[in-house]
């Protein structure tokens, strides 16, 4: 299944292009990389001098950058381990 706005949740994050849009720590905000690890309440980004990120999902909005459209998405939707968020 083809990854689009309407599936993202059901798939796995890791490998696309983020930007922290928002974010209750502000020191995040306007970070942009790829999406390199993800566990229960974090997203790992490699940023694009190759350092990794932790990035809380709670109380984080990222815009995830699929091939033909940007997805805005509120990081409490995504807590959750990876695996069972895909089972969904």
């Amino acid at each position: 299944m083809k990854i689009n706005p309407h599936n993202i949740l059901q798939h796995e994050l890791i490998g696309l292009r983020t930007e922290v849009e928002d974010s209750t720590n502000r020191e995040v905000e306007g970070l942009f990389g790829t999406v390199v690890d993800e566990t229960r309440n974090m997203l790992v980004i490699e940023n694009a001098s190759g350092k990794d990120k932790k990035i809380p999902k709670a109380g984080t909005t990222f815009v995830f950058e699929l091939p033909e459209v940007r997805v805005r998405l509120r990081g409490d939707m995504l807590v959750s381990r990876p695996e069972d968020r895909i089972k969904k």
